[in-house]
C-alpha cells in the first residue's frame, strides 16, 4: 500500500521510528540495520511493508529497497514471519544473510535467534536459487533506472525473470530494434526471446 514515507524523523530508537509526513505522524517498526544507517537525520526516506493481521497493521521500513526486498524474500519462507524476518536483519547484515544463504552456510544463519536447523535449511532450499539467479548484490542495492536498458532490466526482474537472462534478451532487443527503443518497446521485444 505504501511504497516509501518522506518525511521528519520524529522519533529514533532501535526498534521503531516514528515519522512524521502530511500532518501524521507513522510508527514504523525496524531492524538494527537501519536504524544504523539513519545515523541523526533530521528527515528521512523509509521504505516500507504494511503487515495486515485481524487485529493490527504494523509498517515495518527499511533503510533502502533492497533491504525491504531481502525481507519479503525472507517472509515468503514458510515458518518465518515479519518479526523473525526483522531479527534476521537485526542480526546480521543483509549482505551476510545473502552470502549465507546462497553459500548455504546453515551454522551462520542458526545463530541468528529464533532460527533453528530446520528453519535454516528451509530458507537455503527455498531461496538459494532465487539469490542466485538475481546475482550478487542485486538486493542490496537498488537500481539506479538511469538509461531505458536499466528501467527496462530492472522491470523484467521485478516480473520474476532471472537477472543473466533478462540482460541477454535485452541486448538481443537492441540488436533487433536499434539503441533509439523506448523502455515499453524494449521490454516487449525482450519478452519475446525470454
Amino acid at each position: 500500500m505504501f511504497e516509501y514515507i518522506d518525511g521528519k524523523l520524529s522519533f529514533k530508537c532501535p526498534t521503531y521510528i516514528v515519522v512524521e509526513a502530511g500532518g501524521i505522524g507513522y510508527h514504523i517498526h525496524i531492524s538494527l540495520n537501519t536504524y544504523s544507517s539513519l545515523k541523526d537525520t533530521e528527515r528521512c526516506k523509509i521504505y516500507t511493508w504494511l503487515h495486515i493481521k485481524e487485529d493490527a497493521h504494523t509498517l515495518y521500513g527499511f533503510a533502502d529497497e533492497g533491504e525491504r526486498r531481502l525481507f519479503l524474500h525472507l517472509i515468503s519462507v514458510s515458518g518465518i514471519g515479519p518479526n523473525t524476518g526483522r531479527m534476521m536483519l537485526s542480526s546480521i547484515t543483509p549482505t551476510e544473510i545473502q552470502t549465507a544463504i546462497v553459500n548455504a552456510d546453515l551454522p551462520l544463519i542458526q545463530r541468528i535467534k529464533g532460527i533453528g536447523a530446520k528453519s535454516a535449511q528451509r530458507l537455503v532450499l527455498e531461496l538459494q536459487d532465487k539469490l542466485k539467479k538475481e546475482g550478487s548484490g542485486s538486493l542490496i542495492s537498488a537500481p539506479l533506472n538511469n538509461t531505458v536498458k536499466e528501467e527496462a532490466l530492472s522491470a523484467l526482474m521485478m516480473l520474476g525473470f532471472a537477472k543473466a537472462a533478462s540482460e541477454k534478451a535485452i541486448d538481443n532487443a537492441v540488436k533487433i530494434g536499434g539503441q533509439d527503443l523506448s523502455v515499453e518497446q524494449m521490454i516487449k521485444t525482450a519478452l519475446k526471446n525470454l
